[in-house]
């Protein structure tokens, strides 16, 4: 699978949704939705502070258990594992990490990357 942005095909620092990692992937979240600038908390107030509360906080290593495309995803998060919405799934962007976690890192969607 290639994965193409706006700006053509994604490279090896680029970051993609959440719910575009394939089972036994792994990223480092780097974007959660209404996080704003110093703290603040904008747009999604109770389910982002869920989700921090859950280890999803940039800078977090999150391992894909399942993702069959559609429904709910399967996270680990350190020792959790954790199931989300596949909507806020695809608002969390990750950067996808190769050779991390106990999946062995990126499988399909890296493919065709440069690394």
């Amino acid at each position: 699978m290639r994965v193409q942005s706006v700006n053509g095909p994604i490279t090896g620092g680029a970051l993609l949704p959440l719910g575009l990692l394939a089972e036994g992937e792994t990223g480092e979240l780097a974007y959660l939705p209404g996080r704003g600038g110093h703290g603040q908390r904008r747009g999604m107030g109770p389910e982002l502070a869920r989700l921090e509360e859950m280890g999803l906080r940039p800078g977090a290593l999150v391992e894909v258990l399942g993702n069959e495309g559609h429904g709910p995803l399967l996270l680990r998060v350190g020792e959790t594992r954790i199931a989300i919405g596949r909507g806020v799934a695809m608002k969390i962007q990750v950067r996808p990490t190769h050779g991390g976690g106990r999946g062995g890192g990126c499988a399909g969607a890296c493919r065709g990357r440069a690394r």
